[in-house]
C-alpha cells in the first residue's frame, strides 16, 4: 500500500537549529561583510582586524573543520560584540538610521554566532581525531 502523502514532517528542535547555524560557513562570512561595511570608511584598524579572522574561519569550515571553525567564530564574534557594545549612539536618529540598523544587525548576528558556535564547539567532535572535545 502506498504511503500517505500528508505525513507530518519531524519538527526540528531549537538545538538542531543552533547546530545548523554553527556548522554553516555562511554566518561568519555575513558578519565579516557587515563589519567591513561599518568600519571601512573611515578606516578603523581595530574593528577591521576581525573580518580576516572570520573569513579564515569560513575557510576552515569549508575544509571540514566545522568544530574548530565554530569555536573560532564564537570567540571572535564575542570579542566584536564586547567591542561594539562600548559605543553608545548619542541621538535617537543614530539608532534608527541606516548605519544604526546595520550596527544592530551586526550585533545580533554576533550574539547568535556566540550561542551557536559555542554549542557546536562544546558538543562537537574534532574531524581529524574522531574524539569528543569534552
Amino acid at each position: 500500500m502506498a504511503s500517505n502523502p500528508t505525513e507530518e514532517k519531524a519538527k526540528q528542535s531549537a538545538l538542531s537549529y543552533l547546530r545548523a547555524w554553527g556548522e554553516s560557513p555562511i554566518p561568519p562570512t555575513i558578519l565579516a561583510t557587515l563589519i567591513t561595511s561599518l568600519h571601512a570608511r573611515p578606516p578603523q584598524l581595530l574593528p577591521l582586524s576581525f573580518p580576516p579572522v572570520l573569513l579564515a574561519s569560513t575557510f576552515l569550515n569549508l575544509y571540514s573543520y566545522t568544530t574548530d571553525s565554530a569555536g573560532i567564530t564564537a570567540a571572535w564574534s564575542g570579542l566584536y560584540l564586547l567591542l561594539a557594545r562600548r559605543r553608545k549612539p548619542e541621538h535617537m536618529m543614530q539608532k534608527f538610521g541606516t548605519r544604526g540598523i546595520v550596527r544592530g544587525t551586526t550585533m545580533g548576528v554576533c550574539g547568535i554566532n556566540v550561542l551557536a558556535g559555542g554549542w557546536v564547539y562544546a558538543t562537537g567532535e574534532k574531524a581529524d581525531e574522531g574524539v569528543s572535545v569534552r
